[in-house]
């Protein structure tokens, strides 16, 4: 199976002193992706825009060592890589800053993707997208992007969806309207219930997996922190312990983990409840390190 995210990466600024890494919600669900599947037929793709510069270079040369194939990334000259900076309180819990409105990616989302091209099933069998990757788009593109998603999914494709809401990106009826759209279409939404609170009120995680079931979405995750996760489909309701941290030092890319170890369980045949508990145990690994991307020798087993 090919598998395509779509998104942004980013240098990420964190820690005291500050360290330079990398991130981006859907970037580091791709390198998980790519480090579960590693030996394995799956490969995964990112799909973006970056620059030219020496950093953008690095950039794409420690993605291409994660084991995920970057060919398709679009270089946009004279264009920078986007920027945030991760602050922490004494619980772990982490909260922006952003700097990337002039990004490479920003212009890439807006320069006319050909998405018949982009998401054809005779390259590509699977894409993962989240709520932040559908609000980079201007409304005709994301319009242009769903119009693709109906075709990518009609003739096959699977569609992977993360709500990941962004208030500072667009307003939550944007959010709500874009969000449907796609889960409509969706095999697998993995939700945090804290974003479809912030969307839709506060709702039980069993509504909302009743909701976005009758969408049309065929498998639900509810991702609830350190709370069980819900499982939903029509043939299925349970719920999947967390696994215990002693010590949380960084939330960060806690949700884009988790998504990675479920999805990549799945690709290699694990039932439900055996993909989400490793979620929860590379989700638990991630978090108990700084930064977004946790060393490989730090990956749990499957």
């Amino acid at each position: 199976m090919h598998i395509a995210c779509l998104g942004e990466g980013m240098i990420e600024l964190s820690g005291q002193p500050l360290q330079r890494r990398f991130g981006g919600d859907t970037l580091n669900t791709a390198i998980y992706l790519a480090r579960v599947l590693d030996g394995s037929p799956h490969q995964v793709r990112y799909l973006s825009g970056m620059g030219n510069d020496s950093l953008s270079r690095q950039l794409l040369t420690d993605w291409q060592a994660e084991g995920v194939d970057v060919s398709h990334i679009v270089i946009l000259p004279g264009k920078l890589p986007g920027l945030y900076m991760v602050e922490t309180d004494a619980r772990g819990e982490r909260s922006f800053l952003y700097w990337r409105n002039d990004s490479a990616a920003r212009h890439y989302f807006a320069s006319g993707i050909d998405f018949a091209s982009l998401l054809h099933t005779a390259q590509l069998q699977a894409v993962y997208l989240s709520g932040i990757s559908l609000a980079l788009f201007k409304e005709q593109e994301r319009q242009r992007l769903l119009e693709a998603l109906r075709d990518f999914a009609r003739d096959g494709g699977k569609i992977w969806f993360d709500n990941n809401f962004r208030p500072s990106l667009w307003s939550a009826a944007q959010a709500r309207a874009g969000h449907e759209a796609v889960l409509a279409l969706a095999d697998v939404a993995l939700l945090t219930l804290d974003d479809e609170q912030a969307l839709y009120g506060p709702e039980t995680a069993e509504a909302v997996a009743e909701r976005t079931l009758a969408l049309g979405c065929k498998e639900v995750v509810i991702k609830r922190g350190g709370e069980p996760c819900l499982l939903a489909s029509s043939e299925l309701r349970a719920e999947v312990l967390a696994t215990a941290v002693p010590q949380v030092v960084d939330t960060t890319a806690a949700g884009d983990s988790f998504a990675a170890g479920y999805l990549a369980s799945r690709v290699l045949g694990s039932p439900p409840t055996q993909a989400a508990a490793y979620a929860h145990r590379l989700s638990a690994a991630v978090i108990a390190h700084r930064g977004a991307i946790i060393p490989r020798d730090a990956m749990p087993q499957r």
